[in-house]
């Protein structure tokens, strides 16, 4: 069976290297029969979308207005199911990763039944040893480690890089994404896919960091951090909703016995309540909060089904829209 190519590069304000993106971009690859590609330009300014056409992109979407990466990303993974593709790469458009490492990413699900892989900026590819990326900011470094170990602990999977653009899709891969974020992708699409019982492989890749470059899609750091961790949030809750409302529950019922326990021993020991009357109706309300909390967490695991069910017909309905 012939196997569809489609590599995506979301982009804003890229004119200077977007055509060298699409020319360096792999002509051949073994296993693959056809290699088409996309950009979508996210309200770039500087003529983007009319060099990625004069370059030989295949499709080309030109988007006045920036609309950030979550629904860029969902546009993108529609039309390249809607152009009949197999596979997909998505790319950065700036040159921080080589076209020529596409190649990379498709070995796993080529020849190792991958649905979904990541490439990894934080394992060095000879020692296989952490480190962080030359030129890339430690504040960024260290909260990209932390974002990592969360979706993974979530996940209850390993992973080590859950931020990287630089990604190789499966069509099985791409009908189940379903992002409900409206800032970013990147780490709800590792817990929906690792949730849903995805093969996830990551690959080690080199990465350039340019000085004095400031992301064009991310304008602010701290905004992304805290979008992520946001995301990384609702995520959990939506697919782990016993989990989440569990940890809750416990955070609230320790500290809760605790403080009505001091109280009841200092009751039993003195034959009074005061002077910390105001500590157990603390530790009481706490204890009561537990319980709340786990009753919606039931609630929400019912609701959870009803996702599943949901997700399962989404995936049908854009199955049988693309086939």
């Amino acid at each position: 069976m012939a196997v569809k190519l489609i590599v995506f590069s979301i982009c804003k304000d890229e004119a200077e290297t977007i055509a060298e993106v699409l020319n360096r971009i792999p002509k051949k690859i073994k296993g693959i029969d056809t290699i088409e590609s996309l950009v979508i330009s996210d309200g770039s300014t500087d003529g983007t979308a009319q060099i990625a056409k004069k370059s030989g992109a295949t499709k080309v979407i030109e988007g006045n207005h920036q609309k950030r990466l979550a629904y860029r990303f969902e546009q993108a993974i529609d039309t390249v199911l809607s152009m009949g593709a197999d596979v997909a790469v998505n790319i950065d458009g700036d040159l921080q990763f080589a076209p020529e490492d596409i190649p990379k990413l498709l070995n796993p699900i080529l020849h190792d039944g991958a649905d979904f892989v990541a490439a990894d900026r934080f394992t060095d590819s000879v020692t296989g040893k952490k480190r962080r990326p030359k030129g890339m900011p430690g504040g960024k470094y260290w909260a990209n480690r932390l974002g990592a170990w969360i979706v993974g602990s979530l996940s209850q999977q390993q992973f080590h890089d859950v931020t990287c653009g630089f990604r190789a899709y499966t069509r099985k891969a791409m009908l189940a994404i379903n992002i409900n974020s409206n800032y970013t992708y990147t780490q709800e699409s590792f817990q929906v896919l690792a949730v849903k019982k995805m093969n996830i492989v990551a690959v080690p890749i080199d990465v350039k960091y340019y000085a004095g470059r400031k992301s064009r899609v991310v304008r602010s750091f701290w905004q992304f951090l805290f979008g992520s961790a946001v995301n990384i949030l609702r995520a959990f809750r939506d697919y782990a909703p016993l989990r989440f409302f569990g940890g809750l529950g416990i955070l609230l019922i320790i500290p809760g016995v605790l403080m009505a326990g001091f109280t009841v021993v200092h009751w039993l020991q003195t034959g009074r309540l005061s002077p910390y009357i105001s500590i157990g109706a603390i530790g009481l309300y706490l204890i009561t909060m537990a319980f709340i909390v786990w009753a919606l967490g039931l609630v929400a695991d019912m609701l959870d089904r009803l996702l599943n069910n949901q997700e399962k017909i989404l995936e049908e309905t854009k199955r049988l829209k693309y086939k």
